[in-house]
């Protein structure tokens, strides 16, 4: 008894100190575990959902309720393990469990007058208050690696469409038939930023890939593999405008998704290398459906959709798959693109607002799908 309680008061430590105090990419086998059991059950409560937009109220729930099952299955454990370590010394395990819970949360209503009993009582006590202590200070570090992230996804919104999408993007670069807008650098360096800030924060915090963004229409998985596809393409059909931006961004965006999916067990390399004459699912009628739009909205294009192809595949490949089993893992919003989902789910197109133009200052020719 006291071997096993030693061994499950030191797991659940180990469990904590991994979580809150140090945090590692990877999860100890308890917060694995939890996370699987609480996925599961929202799972089962998504299933009369008929819509995306309830499932996404459901599942928005889904982050609190796994750092509250984390911390309670901590406290259980303790209660677990201190109770096995008191047995012995009150000769009862309900009294054990009594006096534990007694010292965890310090009320003091229950106590032994031994030696062993109150070193075990203490330490129950301290334990108690350091749990919850550490809880309360990791909060204000999850939730601000979650503004930092929203705020980009947000801003995403006015260049992609809602939900994101990578051709949106480079066709809401040109408005109203004016020159071409070559504010993308800006955009890919700004996005390598914010990759290597996701790739850091939620390998370490996973519990940060369940914590949606406010609008059912948005998602960072969605978000960066928005961005991705939109550089692929832009190197892919406008060699000539090639810049490091777009390269980098793409380098740091497939590299924080595959650190970010490791942990959860959704790849089993941190970064493999694809051949890049491979295959991705996104299918060659998709992208020339794409790229005739772009040529619709005046983008310059510099190569047929035929000849870009091989180019953007060669590009996807690398961040496809992880993308796609991220994207069904968390159930974001089902955009172009973006992969099957847990649930059947229509693909949802980027809305489009109208032109905000006075119509006199509306030229012919070309123009673009919405205005800021």
């Amino acid at each position: 008894m006291v071997v096993a309680g030693a061994a499950g008061v030191l797991g659940v430590t180990a469990d904590v100190a991994r979580a809150l105090v140090v945090p590692r990419s990877g999860s100890s086998h308890i917060s694995a575990a939890v996370s699987y059991l609480v996925d599961g059950l929202f799972q089962i409560f998504c299933r009369p959902c008929t819509s995306y937009e309830r499932r996404d109220a459901v599942l928005a729930l889904q982050a609190p309720v796994l750092l509250l099952a984390r911390l309670l299955t901590w406290v259980a454990g303790y209660e677990a393990g201190f109770s096995l370590l008191l047995w012995p010394s009150v000769r009862s395990f309900p009294g054990a469990a009594e006096e534990v819970a007694s010292s965890m949360f310090t009320l003091g209503f229950v106590y032994t007058r031994s030696g062993v009993p109150t070193a075990v009582d203490v330490v129950a006590a301290a334990t108690g208050i350091g749990l919850l202590s550490l809880q309360v200070a990791y909060l204000p570090t999850l939730y601000s690696a979650f503004n930092r992230r929203e705020t980009e996804v947000t801003l995403l919104g006015a260049r992609a469409g809602y939900p994101p999408w990578g051709p949106e993007l480079l066709a809401r670069t040109r408005y109203g038939g004016a020159a071409w807008t070559d504010d993308l650098p800006e955009l890919y360096s700004t996005w390598e930023r914010w990759a290597a800030d996701v790739a850091e924060s939620h390998s370490n915090y996973s519990v940060l890939v369940w914590f949606r963004s406010p609008k059912p229409l948005t998602s960072w998985v969605v978000a960066l593999l928005a961005v991705m596809d939109s550089a692929a393409m832009l190197l892919a059909l406008a060699p000539s405008r090639e810049r490091k931006e777009a390269r980098l961004a793409l380098r740091a965006g497939f590299s924080a998704m595959y650190q970010v999916a490791l942990p959860l067990g959704l790849v089993q390399e941190p970064e493999p290398d694809p051949d890049p004459n491979g295959e991705v699912q996104l299918s060659f009628e998709e992208f020339a459906a794409a790229v005739a739009r772009l040529e619709e909205v005046g983008f310059p294009l510099e190569r047929a959709a035929a000849e870009a192809w091989a180019h953007f595949k060669g590009w996807r490949v690398n961040y496809e798959a992880v993308a796609y089993a991220l994207a069904k893992a968390t159930d974001a919003v089902p955009a172009p693109w973006s992969g099957p989902r847990r649930w059947p789910a229509g693909t949802v197109m980027p809305r489009r607002p109208p032109s905000r133009l006075p119509h006199s200052e509306v030229k012919a020719g070309p123009q673009a799908p919405a205005e800021l």
